[in-house]
This record gives C-alpha cells, structure tokens and sequence, in this order.
C-alpha cells in the first residue's frame, strides 16, 4: 500500500524542514516531498472528515495500475507531519509479568500514542540478560506488534549487580543499549568493565542513577517540606545527583556513549550541560510527568503520583524546562511503566514505583511545552523522534528522500479529556486521569504501513 498524505505541516529536523508540503510513501519509503504533488487527480481521505479514498487517479489511470497497489490519501489539513515517534524507555513486563503488560499490548498502546519505535527495558522476569532472551522479543515483536520494538540489555546478570552480562552477545542479537534500569550498578568498577565493553559494540549506556544508600526506608516521594507535613518518607534530590556525576566520570574514562534516564533534578540538568561543555559524549532525558507536576501536587492517598525518580519541587521542573528550552535536554521520553490496579490500590509506601505514559506524552508535551512557547514544534520533533534515534545510532527519526516510511501525524488543535479506561495499554496507573489537554494522534505509519489510526477515522477506513 502506497500513502499519499496532503497539506500536513511537514516538520523534519534532519533537513530543517518546517512547510506545508504532500509527502508520499512507496514500497515502505518516503518517496517525494513537495509543496504540490502535481498530476494527481484524486478523491481524499480525510482525517477530520473521515472521507476515504480508493480510486486515486494519474493520468487517467488508477495508482493501483501504475504501481501495482492501492493507494490511499490523507488529507492532515491543520496537523503536525512528523517523523515517527521514537520512545527510548518503555517497560513492557514481557517475559514473565504479562498481566501488567506485554508487547501485542504495550505496541499497541505505542501506535496509538504516535510512537513507531520503542525500547524495553531488561527488568523483566527473568532479566534479559542473554542473547537468547533478547531474541525472544525481537522475534515476538517482529510476528505481533504494529511498530518496531527493540530490546534493551541488562548490564548485569540478573541485575544482581554482581556479574556482567552477556554484553557482546546482546549487541550482536541486536541489543540498542545496556541499561540496568529499576537500579544503579553500585560497583563502579563492574560498571566502568561494562562501558567498556559497550564502547567496543558502540552501544550507549542508559543510566538509572540512584544510590540505595541515601533513601530513607521505604523512601516514596520527594524529601521536602511538602511531603513532610503528608508523613511520607522522602528521597532526597542527592540520591539522583551523586551517581550522575559518578556516571559521567566513569563514562569520561571508559570512553563510553551515556544517556542519562528519567532526569529529575536540577543539578542533573546542570551536569548535562557542564558534560555537554567539556565535548562528552552525554545525553539526557525527561519524562513528561516531571516537567508537568511537582511534589506539592501529590495526593497521599494516591499512589499514581508514586514514581522513580519522585516528582520534585517547582524549582526544579523550572530547571527541567530550561534544561528543554535550552537543548541541555536531548530527549522526552515516557518511562511507561504498567502496572496492575491491585498493585497501585495500595499506601504510598508499599505501591508500585511507576506510571504510564506512551498514550499521554504527546498531548502533554503539545499543552505543557508547545502551547507555552517553552519548545517549539521542530524542537518537539528533535526531542521524541530525530534525536533518539541519534542517541542509537538509528537511521530512522527522519523524513528524508529513501528513508523508512516511518510518519507520525498529530493535530496540536484537538482538545480532548485523558480518559484511562481508552488505554490500549494493560496499566491504567496515570496521574493525568481527566485532564484536559490539547494534541491528539491522527495516525501513525510504520514502515509504510498504518499501525493506528484515530477511531473516528478508523470506523470509515477500509
């Protein structure tokens, strides 16, 4: 099937492309790019108006006779055309806690949320820490999910912390990354050995940077004078800053690629940029909740507001978007974290660290970032798509001529109220629940194909 998408604004940051243009998709590529495709004589299907195209007209002649396949047109009058999402950190609970998530569901949920490519996190059960559990996802993914799906290895085995993992052999499986994520390696010596190893298979390194041994017992939320009155026991922002520097250092010698996960304080941000200054090879990312809420919000009876690392304080998100505004921030990505209505039905201190967030980032990002002018829509699409893909060293995140027809389009006009119970994802644990937001995936197309389509559209799209 061959895709003809009209009048989108087109925004790709590998070219500095920012127009209203027709782009058209081929045999799985992005074929041509032009202001007007000319010559075409054709019938459109529309995303607002849900008419649908089949007999696209060249000539005289069907696309289906000159191609050899049926063509369909989108109208994205008013919409965001951009390169497929890209979500570096993404827990999908498969193998082995499949009743949170797995990944038919988290990929599907992905699809809905504009993502195209996903990474998964190793702390599942057992840990991904052999080429061989690494294939079973690959291959799993590749039969089932609508979007690509790309497997993180572990650093450690069983992320025990005690012994490395099958590095070498992961990279050749196709690992994108090694992470240890859910924890930090304590032991900067294995650490550094693993960065090592990863600058020889030139894979990144994606931190969790928390030392265990600053949290208080049964540490839940941020430690200040807010979540003190609620009695809840804290984690202070040094938790976080200590193995950053420690991380960066350790990546300075072992001549690594590092990206630092889930960035949530502003000293991170500051270490960033000093990293950036210096001419290291360090990238950092924010979640959208930790530029949205701050600790002052939290509801104590209310363990969706319980994630790792915490919401932290006013002064802190400001230096989040900052960090975004000023590009010290590479990436947003969602740490979409799944888990089960029981499992969150508890006291703050014994829930579940984590919340979803692949079917809410792009609303929050267009009503938290764009609509306030802390980013603009090129920078939106260099954060979710252009730049992750550079962190891995892909050759997606681009709308480019020959590239993979990966296309995600978004109407940064639709307003609509964050409903959990829509949630193609198995979690439902958001925080965001009935908020009204502004920004809505019309469509996503992976590799030439439609993995999602809006359910107004799709209800007339045959």
């Amino acid at each position: 099937m061959n895709i003809l998408i009209k009048n989108g604004r087109v925004i790709d940051p590998a070219t500095k492309t920012d127009k209203i243009s027709d782009l058209y998709i081929e045999a799985g590529k992005i074929k041509e790019i032009k202001e007007i495709l000319k010559g075409l004589n054709y019938e459109v299907f529309s995303l607002n108006d849900m008419n649908i195209n089949i007999d696209v007209e060249e000539d005289g002649k069907t696309f289906e006779e000159n191609s050899q396949k049926q063509d369909k047109v989108i109208d994205a009058k008013g919409c965001y055309v951009m390169p497929g999402l890209i979500d570096l950190h993404v827990h999908l609970r498969d193998p082995g806690l499949t009743y949170k998530e797995d990944i038919v569901s988290g990929s599907k949920a992905a699809a809905k949320g504009g993502f195209t490519t996903i990474l998964a996190m190793p702390n599942t059960k057992p840990v991904i820490d052999c080429a061989d559990r690494v294939k079973y996802v690959h291959n799993k993914a590749k039969e089932m999910a609508p979007i690509h799906v790309l497997q993180i290895g572990a650093v450690t085995k069983g992320q025990a912390g005690e012994e490395l993992a099958e590095i070498k052999e992961m990279a050749d499986a196709g690992i994108p990354a090694i992470s240890e994520d859910g924890k930090s390696v304590m032991n900067a010596g294995l650490y550094k050995e693993a960065m090592k190893i990863a600058a020889e298979c030139n894979i990144p390194v994606f931190a969790h940077c928390e030392d265990k041994s600053l949290i208080e017992a049964k540490g839940c939320v941020n430690s200040d004078e807010y979540t003190k009155e609620l009695g809840l026991p804290g984690i202070s922002n040094a938790v976080e800053d200590v193995i950053v520097a420690r991380d960066i250092l350790l990546a300075k010698e072992a001549g690594a690629k590092l990206h630092l996960c889930h960035c949530s304080t502003k000293d991170s941000v500051e270490m960033i940029r000093l990293a950036k200054e210096e001419g290291l090879d360090v990238t950092g990312e924010v979640c959208p909740h930790h530029f949205t809420l701050t600790s002052d919000e939290i509801d104590k009876d209310d363990s969706n507001y319980k994630m790792n690392p915490p919401l932290r304080t006013k002064e802190d998100k400001e230096a989040l978007l900052e960090g975004l505004k000023n590009d010290i921030i590479d990436v947003i990505s969602t740490d979409h974290a799944p888990h089960s209505r029981d499992e969150k039905n508890q006291p703050m201190e014994d829930a579940p660290f984590g919340i979803v967030g692949l079917e809410t980032s792009v609303a929050l990002t267009i009503t938290e970032l764009v609509e306030k002018g802390i980013i603009t829509p090129m920078q939106m699409a260099e954060k979710m798509s252009y730049n992750p893909a550079q962190v891995i060293h892909s050759n997606k995140g681009t709308l480019k001529v020959g590239a993979p027809a990966d296309v995600t389009i978004i109407d940064p006009e639709k307003e609509y109220v964050i409903d959990s119970m829509t949630f193609l994802s198995r979690g439902k644990n958001t925080p965001f629940n009935g908020w009204k937001v502004k920004g809505m995936v019309k469509a996503t197309i992976c590799d030439g194909k439609i993995a999602y389509m809006n359910q107004e559209a799709a209800k007339n799209f045959k």
